[in-house]
Formats: structure tokens, C-alpha cells, sequence
């Protein structure tokens, strides 16, 4: 018996989302008096793991499954799981661990559980806090299958060191039938990504044109952030849309989260409800907004911005 978490990487190099599963993957595993394993696809330096708790991690290298497939990757993980008898799986809640955990537990016939945020608070029966609602409420989750998949909330429960000494242990997983080939992956370089952000800064249509972005990405590259866009914003065509965040598009479960001339649309503030903080400039005093904001700013943001970058690069100097 054995709690098994998935720790997801991009390019061989650990997400920030696989170092939180297996922190919390560790603390369930000790809930239920069991050992932790962790298993990774395609990355390059597993024995990392370690230091948050996998006392095994199991490494599957493969080219077949090179880019990310939600059949073959629950296919591989339901391997593994058969493999250490499994009981409890942990994949993040990022939108392919949303994508895979169904198939997952489809495939162990077992329950499953999205947008968890914290440890289960009993064992037997296994119940667990979700988010519902938009991120507007919790519910209590019983999960009474022998074997149970959690999807983990993005910065739910953190990143907590606990060094072990560890083993590595390669798997020759049976590769099926994906359904779906990957041609061509076109990825933005050099900038950090939203799913993988501490800090987001995001605008709207606020900013009056896509020429006007150079602040954005300025306030963006000073404070290490990702840059983001409101819904309308890409529909214009001034961002991509893959920029695109909220219920519609992408969530954002960041830190800290600064929306820049967006007036609040209950879509977008559904979909970056789970950031830590959040901080709202407009021009406007009624935005929607302000009201779920924790601290906000009524001003030009053409005005607001230069001061704001100013300060913030004079007090890195410091």
C-alpha cells in the first residue's frame, strides 16, 4: 500500500506544481501510516524529489510521450499505481491534470476529487476540502472507493522541505494508443509562464491599445511575473490568447495577482479568485473589482505605472 504522487515537468526540468504534490503527497502518506512514491515522465534530474519527501521515485523515459497526451499519461500512471498498490494518487489541478486525472480514475475505478485544498480532514471515511462554486465556496468530499485520486489545488497547501534518502527506480511503462498525435508545439521563450507565475500582472482594456503594453511587460520583467490579458483584450487581438485569464481562459492560482484597467467581469474574477493577493489600479472607484480586491489603487494607470516602476526599480537597487 502506497500513496503515488505524479510530479509533472516541461522540457525535463520539475514544475513548481510537482514539488507542492509531493510535499502534500508526503503529510497523506503519513496520515494513513504508508510510504510516498513519485512518478516522472520525461524529466532529468528525479532524485530532487527528495528533499520534499518521495522515498521512491519512479522514472519513465520515453519518446513516444515526449509532449504531454492525457490518455497515455493516465495510461502509464495507472501502470505504476497497479505496480505499488497504490490507494491514494496526487496530480495538481493545472489544466492537464485536470484533462488526465478523469481518465486516471476511470481507469483504477476509482473516485475522484478536483481542486482540493487541504489535507484530508479524516481517513476513514477519506474526506477531503474542495473548492466550489467558482472558488466562491468549500464542500466536504467523501471519497469511498479503495482507491482515490486527488486533484491539488495550485499554492492550496505549499512547498515544505523534508529531506529523505530516497531511491530511483526506472519503469519500462507499455505505451498504448494515444488517440491524438502531436505534429508542432509553438511555445513562447524567455518569459515566465502564467500557470507557473508567483506574480502576475495583468491588464485590460484599460490600457487603450496594444501599443501601450510596454508597461505592462516593464512592471512584469521588474517584478519577475508573468504577463496576462482580460478576455476582451484577446478577442481584439491586441495579446495573445494565450494570455487570456479567468473562467474563460486561463486560472490563475498566483501569489500575488495586479489587474491593470480591468473593470472586474464576474468571468474573470472567477477564474483568479484562488490568488493570495490581489491588487486592483482603475480609474474608476465602482469597478467590480475593488470589491474583491485586498488592496487597490483609483488612478491612471499612464500615470500610476511610470511612479510605480520607478519606485520598484530604485528599491531592487537598494
Amino acid at each position: 500500500m502506497s500513496v503515488l504522487v505524479f510530479a509533472d515537468s516541461s522540457e525535463g526540468k520539475f514544475k513548481k506544481s510537482a514539488f507542492e504534490v509531493v510535499s502534500y503527497g508526503k503529510k497523506v502518506a503519513e496520515q494513513i501510516g504508508s510510504n510516498l512514491v513519485a512518478v516522472t515522465i520525461n524529466a532529468t534530474d528525479a532524485s530532487q524529489l527528495y528533499a520534499y519527501g518521495a522515498e521512491k521515485v519512479i522514472t519513465i523515459s520515453n519518446d513516444q510521450i515526449a509532449t504531454f497526451n492525457a490518455k497515455a499519461y493516465a495510461s502509464v500512471i495507472q501502470q505504476v499505481a497497479v505496480k505499488e498498490n497504490a490507494t491514494v494518487v496526487v496530480i495538481d489541478s493545472s489544466v492537464d491534470g485536470l484533462y488526465l486525472s478523469p481518465i486516471l480514475a476511470v481507469n483504477l475505478q476509482a473516485g475522484y476529487a478536483s481542486n482540493v485544498v487541504a489535507l484530508p480532514s479524516s481517513t476513514s471515511p477519506f474526506t477531503v476540502k474542495r473548492k466550489a462554486f467558482s472558488n466562491k465556496a468549500f464542500n466536504n468530499t467523501t471519497i469511498a472507493t479503495e482507491v482515490k485520486v486527488i486533484g491539488l489545488a495550485k499554492n492550496s497547501f505549499g512547498i515544505h522541505e523534508n529531506q529523505v534518502a530516497g531511491v530511483l527506480e526506472s519503469f519500462d511503462a507499455q505505451i498504448l494508443d494515444m488517440g491524438v498525435q502531436s505534429v508542432s508545439i509553438d511555445k513562447a521563450t524567455g518569459k515566465v509562464t502564467i500557470a507557473d507565475a508567483d506574480i502576475v500582472v495583468s491588464a485590460g482594456r484599460g490600457m487603450k491599445g496594444p501599443e501601450n503594453w510596454g508597461m505592462i511587460e516593464e512592471l512584469a520583467e521588474v517584478l519577475g511575473a508573468a504577463t496576462a490579458c482580460s478576455k476582451p483584450v484577446s478577442d481584439l487581438g491586441w495579446r495573445p490568447h494565450g494570455e487570456h485569464v479567468g473562467q474563460t481562459g486561463k486560472p490563475v492560482a498566483s501569489n500575488l495577482y495586479i489587474a491593470i484597467g480591468i473593470s472586474g467581469a464576474i468571468q474573470h474574477l472567477a477564474g483568479i479568485n484562488a490568488s493570495k493577493v490581489k491588487v486592483v489600479i482603475n480609474t474608476d472607484p465602482e469597478a467590480p473589482f475593488f470589491k474583491a480586491a485586498d488592496y487597490g489603487i483609483v488612478g491612471d494607470a499612464f500615470e500610476v505605472l511610470p511612479t510605480l516602476i520607478e519606485k520598484l526599480k530604485a528599491f531592487k537597487q537598494s
